[in-house]
């Protein structure tokens, strides 16, 4: 299966998942929102290798068969910053981390931070849409620190060690993987690339 096919068809199977998240306050407006869903998820996809996204596959064929909801698991796992009350409610329902997958979790973490920084700096509009970077910058909606973190929990030890090894090669080749993705999602709206789309909506503000 070609990468763009792979990427694909995950979206598809994590849209049914998303569509089966039960929300606190009841059910999310962007769980009907498929176009912005997809937009969203296939830009991420499509900037990973193909071995990641195999093994991501393989990570939601596996929570299937086990009757988890990864995508369930991710707010849950968010919950411990954004409700932390409900959190200890649920705590024990959610898949233990173990230190291995934590240790690998946080440098992830620290990296994509300092990409995503990076990026806020050199496209401030762009970035002054989507959520904010860290708790502390404040924002309407949970951080890009703590939705990461989140997401990145609900991955297998074999995933998470392909991603870290995928940014470290990515680190030294002078890439970010956040520009990358940004670059995509743009692209989906009709921009040539992140200097337009910053100039475009820079006109707007």
């Amino acid at each position: 299966m070609e990468k763009k096919h792979l990427a694909q068809e995950i979206v598809k199977r994590e849209w049914v998942l998303f569509d089966q998240v039960h929300n606190i306050g009841g059910r999310a407006s962007c769980q009907d929102n498929w176009p912005a869903f997809y937009v969203m998820r296939i830009s991420q996809f499509l900037a990973w290798n193909k071995s990641i996204l195999i093994s991501y596959w393989n990570d939601l064929t596996e929570a299937e068969q086990e009757g988890r909801n990864p995508l369930s698991e991710k707010y849950g796992y968010m919950m411990e910053v954004t409700s932390p009350e409900e959190y200890d409610r649920i705590k024990d329902q959610l898949p233990v981390c173990s230190e291995g997958k934590k240790k690998l979790v946080e440098e992830i973490v620290i990296c994509h931070m300092t990409w995503m920084r990076e990026v806020s700096l050199r496209y401030p509009v762009l970035l002054g849409k989507g959520r904010p970077i860290s708790e502390e910058t404040g924002g309407w909606a949970a951080s890009f620190e703590t939705y990461l973190r989140g997401e990145l929990y609900t991955y297998s030890l074999k995933t998470l060690q392909l991603y870290h090894q995928y940014i470290k090669e990515l680190k030294m080749d002078g890439k970010n993987l956040n520009a990358m993705i940004l670059q995509n999602q743009m692209s989906y709206y009709g921009f040539n690339s992140l200097e337009e789309a910053e100039a475009r909506l820079s006109q707007k503000t």
